[in-house]
């Protein structure tokens, strides 16, 4: 009886104890409150959900690709960024050349790591593609330079 007394006595003080967050420490981003932009000409809308891409620290951003739409090659800085395919098929292939036989069909519900610096290319090809992109900043893009290949 004195054990079960114990217990409750812990489980109840987890209850009380304070807690740090508050309501006003919460984001909600319903699906009418995304704005997607496209930050580069010929890239896909991006819309940040959390965080700041250009900092230190986490950062949650949405990734909406146009029917079609070719992101050739490139590479990110970033040592965590991981990949959650949400809606349509995604083309993705690694290398610094696009290379239609590298591709490989990734359905929604996909999830795959960007490994850091690694050249990689992306193709919207069966219609638009939507992803959420979760990492650690900050993040960046660097084009590689297909003329010359």
């Amino acid at each position: 009886m004195l054990k079960i007394a114990r217990y409750a006595l812990f489980a109840f003080g987890l209850v009380l104890l304070p807690i740090s967050a508050s309501a006003e420490d919460s984001i909600l981003k319903r699906p009418q409150d995304i704005v997607y932009k496209s930050p580069y000409v010929g890239y896909p809308e991006v819309a940040v959900l959390y965080g700041d891409t250009s900092k230190q620290g986490l950062y949650v951003y949405r990734v909406k690709f146009a029917p079609g739409l070719k992101v050739m090659p490139h590479w990110h800085p970033e040592e965590t960024r991981t990949i959650v395919v949400l809606s349509g098929t995604l083309y993705f292939g690694f290398g610094d050349t696009w290379d239609e036989s590298k591709l490989t069909a990734f359905p929604a519900g996909t999830f795959f790591v960007e490994p850091q610096k690694t050249p990689h290319f992306a193709w919207a090809k069966d219609g638009v593609v939507i992803v959420q992109v979760t990492g650690i900043g900050p993040s960046g893009v660097t084009f590689i330079d297909q003329s010359k290949k």
